[in-house]
This record gives C-alpha cells, structure tokens and sequence, in this order.
C-alpha cells in the first residue's frame, strides 16, 4: 500500500475540516431561521461574523451604535453564519439569568475554570451553589464592619504614597501630573490584599515596585479577548481529548504566542494561590495567637472561609475542596482588579471633570468626619451623595460590560417589549434553540433609555436621590443592586 506525504495528509485534513464545518453551519442555519428574522448590523466578515466587532477591547462604541440604531433584542452573526443573540431586554433577561437559568450555562465557565481555578465564576450546578452558600457567611454586615478598619489602613498608605510623590516631584508652581489608574490597580490590590487573602502585596510606596500580579491579571483580560475564538468554539472541543498532562505537553510543543502566554499567567496567579493558603493554612493550625500576627489579624475573607472550612464534617455537603478554596482566592483577586481598580480610577476622572460634583461630595465626607480621620462603617453606608457618585459611575461604565450565556435545550424566550422582524412581522417571544449563544449587555441595559429616561448617557449622580423613572422600577431589572 503506498503512504501518503505530509502534503497529502494535511490536504485530506483540510478538505475534511471543511466539509464539516460546512455541514455545523448548515445544520446551525437550519434550527436558527427565526433568529434570522431579528434585526441586526451587517456581517463585515463570513468567518468570523460580527463577533470582531462585539468581542474586542474598543467594542463600546460598537455597542452605543447598536443601542442607539437596534432595539432591545438584536441578531448578532457568529463563527460562519451561526446566528446569536444579543438582549438588553429587561423579561428577557430575567428568564435567562432568574427564572429559567437552568436553562441556560455560562458559556467562560471552562475557560474561566482553566485559567483561574475552581472558584465561583468557574463552576456552576451543584458546585455553584454549594460555594455560594459556604461564602454567605463572609459577607455579612458584622464581617463588612471588622473589614473596614483594614481598608481605612490602606487608603492610609495610598495617601501618604500620594502625598510623597507630590512633595518629591514639586518643580515651583508647575501642575503635577500622576498616572492614577496604576495607583488604582496598587490600590485595589492591596485592598483585596489585606481585606479577602490576608496578604500584604504592596506598602503603597513611591519607592515600592509594583506587585506584578495586578500586570499580570489586566494582561489575562486583553490576551483572553484576543483567544475569543479559541475558547468559545474550540475549546470544549479540546478537554476530550487525552489527559490533562497530555493536552499540556501539546501545549507546550505547539508555536501559540498566546496559549503559552496565558498558560504562564495561570501557572502564576496558581503558585500564588497556594502560597498565600499554606501560609494561612498554617497559622490556623497553630492556633488564635499565630491568627492575630497575620496580616488582617484572622478577619479577612480568605481566614474566615479557611475557619469555617475547617468546622465543616469531612464528605459534609457544604465542605469545600482545597482546589475550590484556591480557586475562590484567584477569583477574588481577578474580581477586585477586573472590576475595583478600573471603577476608582473612573470616579476619580469625573470628580475631576465635574469640579462641583467633587466640591459637593468633599463638603459631605467632611461634614461625617467631624473632627475625626475615619468615618464609621454606618455613617459611610448612609453618605448619600458618596453613594449616588458610586451608582451613577458603575451603571454608566458597568467594569463587566457582558454577560454569555447558551441556551442548554430549546426554548422560548418572552420579552416585554415586541419588536418588529425584518420580514415585517411583530415577534413577542423568541423560539432559541439548543446551543444558541447569548449576550446579555450589561452595558446597554444600564443605558437604556427606554427606561432610564432621556438622558441615559449623561453621568448625573443626581438622578439617585430623585425618585427613580416608573419605567425603571417597573421593568424589575434582574440585578441585586439598584436597577443594574
């Protein structure tokens, strides 16, 4: 029997590849003729759909032209035709995230779980709900007032970092200029440091390196952005095959600047994690007095969860895993950079486009210090102004812009507003089948004029200490935090 050349190999693979995807895109086409129907911006490539345009890190604009041009149910086209939806529809929403969410799966649960763990964003089901409710306990109000005095610590630090750079940079009456979001990440590090893992990564210092953690976290987002493709299509596809150590060592021989890239950052932020818990793990053995000469003296998330862990019975429902408790750490840490950091450093840049917004705030800290540094936890909860800023900032720049979703079975969707098809017909309810992706924009919803009101995209803490639109409180925003 002759043998076939590394050419002819590659060649019968290709036309085999091709033949199938021709064969999923038929067959895709086929169960989505309905979502065909709803309104949605022209494909500016066969291959790859819109999903260039939604995925990528400038996406926003992309995102205002589809709230300003579509409405709240939009058709997005996917990886060769494959037809999805993006909804900012307020019922639609709530079935997908509420009251049907069973039947619909996190589509970055096993990208999320690879790159950082076993905690609460990469799991779901039983595991899901069995994190959640081990971690009830730590964000109670009694273990938010004993957190407070550890960030008071480190907003410290960061004003007396602030306070030497200035003296040290000052050149007679020149303007100071000092790049706040690094500031921020150093922050939001430190915060989440100190508060969840109790572990100091910096002292804030102007002579102090930045920890290279929150670089390398922020570079696990703009790289991930970058592999969309991989992990929304491919990647399911890939943990059927072999072991876990051979899907490694493939890794390893093949030329992928990214997959080698964001296997290192994980391996990092892993080694991290288990330094952090052996060192916690530790000091819980040795008893309360080892406890208290930690960083956060015992009542930092991380310590708590640890504690509680540890009461648990052995094969007891709510005992976690020590792959889960790491897990949760890289979570909690991913979460404060993703999302604190970014928020800080965007408040800060209002307050300084908008100097009688800063005025007004800066008259109600002052007059709740009375003569004191610190304010208390529960007059800092009450600062109405100071809470207004912080509602305004994160519905108009929400840090998560998205949420994804596939429907796990067929099923109709409902939404409160019908839109018109593009055949002409009026669609009340949505027919997704099986597999359809979903992308709830978080981002469009929080803008959505149709129930924000006109002025949806002006940043107007003001509107929070009016009673809110009727439209708004109506809609019932599938949120736990003010309408978001």
């Amino acid at each position: 029997m002759p043998t076939m050349d590394l050419s002819s190999v590659t060649l019968l693979l290709v036309v085999a590849l091709s033949v199938l995807l021709l064969f999923l895109r038929r067959q895709r086409n086929r169960r989505s003729y309905s979502l065909a129907n709803l309104p949605g911006p022209k494909s500016r490539s066969w291959w790859q759909g819109n999903l260039g345009e939604v995925m990528n890190a400038d996406a926003w604009k992309f995102h205002e032209r589809l709230l300003k041009e579509y409405g709240q149910v939009i058709r997005i086209d996917g990886f060769m035709g494959d037809k999805q939806v993006l909804i900012f529809d307020p019922k639609a929403m709530h079935h997908v995230l509420v009251k049907d969410a069973t039947m619909y799966e996190n589509t970055d649960v096993t990208a999320i779980a690879l790159v950082i763990g076993k905690g609460l964003t990469g799991i779901t089901g039983n595991a899901h709900r069995k994190q959640r409710k081990a971690l009830n306990p730590v964000f109670s109000i009694a273990h938010m007032r004993d957190m407070l005095p550890i960030f008071w610590e480190v907003v410290d630090r960061l004003e007396s970092g602030l306070s030497a750079k200035l003296t040290n940079d000052r050149s007679g009456s020149q303007p100071q200029e000092i790049e706040m979001l690094s500031w921020m990440s150093r922050t939001a590090l430190e915060l989440i440091g100190q508060a969840g893992l109790g572990y100091s990564f910096d002292n804030l210092s102007t002579e102090a390196e930045a920890h290279p953690y929150p670089g390398i976290l922020k570079q696990c987002l703009t790289t991930g952005s970058r592999m969309w493709f991989f992990h929304k299509y491919v990647l399911n596809w890939t943990l059927k095959i072999g072991t876990p150590g051979f899907r490694r060592r493939v890794l390893d021989m093949i030329p992928w600047k990214d997959g080698h890239h964001m296997r290192d950052m994980s391996d990092y932020s892993w080694e991290m994690s288990k330094q952090i818990y052996e060192h916690k793990k530790k000091a819980l053995a040795e008893g309360d007095e080892a406890v208290a000469k930690q960083i956060g003296k015992g009542k930092d998330i991380m310590s708590i969860l640890m504690r509680l862990n540890m009461e648990e019975e052995d094969g007891g429902e709510n005992k976690l895993d020590e792959d889960e408790v790491l897990g949760q750490m890289s979570v909690l840490v991913f979460a404060a950079m993703d999302t604190t950091s970014s928020a800080l450093a965007r408040i800060l840049y209002l307050l300084a486009a908008h100097p009688e917004v800063q005025d007004r705030l800066r008259r109600e800290i002052l007059e709740a210090q009375s003569g004191n540094k610190h304010i208390s936890y529960d007059q800092l909860v009450s600062l109405p102004y100071l809470d207004a800023i912080c509602r305004e900032t994160l519905r108009l720049f929400a840090p998560v812009s998205h949420i994804f979703r596939y429907a796990l079975q067929d099923t109709v969707l409902p939404l409160s507003t019908p839109i018109t098809g593009i055949d002409g017909t009026l669609i009340t309810e949505l027919h997704i089948p099986k597999n359809t992706q979903i992308m709830i924009s978080v981002l469009n919803s929080n803008r959505n004029p149709a129930i924000w009101g006109p002025d949806a995209l002006e940043w107007k803490p003001e509107r929070w200490l009016s009673p809110l639109p009727d439209e708004l409180v109506e809609a019932h925003i599938p949120g736990v935090y003010s309408h978001l």
